[in-house]
């Protein structure tokens, strides 16, 4: 069973901006995507400041947010990574596995990472995630590189949104029905 000793929340600063966008979002009737929250078992209690100190996690967490953009199921996770190397680590296979049951009911899975060292936000599809984790699994390195992905997915700024996701979720639409058709013609 996992533990949780308060240091200061990484990745939380990133998880507001996206829980900002997310209620800009579902004003503009755009979307409708919640934070899940992590089930958590509190151990110790700052009785000055009231904060937890000290928890367990109740169970394994899946992804960060869920929901519906104009009636399409989504789910995603939001991750850091300090450098052009984002470590395969930061994922866990749960959350893996998760990610691909939910595709496979045609629900659009992905990842969000800022890397902070640029200051770049960018939007990895699962399938992206997928070659890179399948690397991994063969014995290939355990982790992928900036170099290695496709900068087209980078979110570009956007007035009034903090982590603009919705138009590079339509890019991730677009290319999957490319895709699928693809794979018809080769019937």
């Amino acid at each position: 069973m996992g533990t949780w000793n308060s240091r200061g929340l990484r990745g939380s600063a990133l998880e507001e901006l996206i829980n900002r966008t997310n209620e800009k979002y579902r004003e503009k009737g755009l979307a409708l995507i919640q934070k899940v929250p992590t089930p958590i078992t509190p151990m110790k209690i700052d009785k000055e400041t009231r904060h937890i100190t000290l928890a367990y996690f109740d169970q394994k967490s899946t992804v960060d947010y869920i929901g519906a953009v104009q009636g399409i199921p989504i789910c995603f996770d939001a991750k850091e990574c300090a450098s052009d190397t984002f470590q395969l680590q930061n994922i866990h296979p749960h959350q893996v596995a998760f990610m691909a049951d939910f595709e496979k009911q045609d629900g659009i899975a992905f990842f969000l990472i800022h890397f902070t060292h640029r200051d770049m936000l960018y939007y990895l599809p699962f399938r992206h995630l997928q070659v890179f984790w399948e690397r991994a699994q063969k014995g290939g390195r355990k982790s992928f590189r900036l170099d290695e992905l496709d900068l087209s997915y980078e979110l570009k700024h956007k007035a009034g949104l903090f982590v603009p996701y919705l138009d590079t979720l339509q890019k991730d639409l677009n290319e999957r029905e490319v895709l699928d058709n693809d794979e018809d013609s080769t019937e």
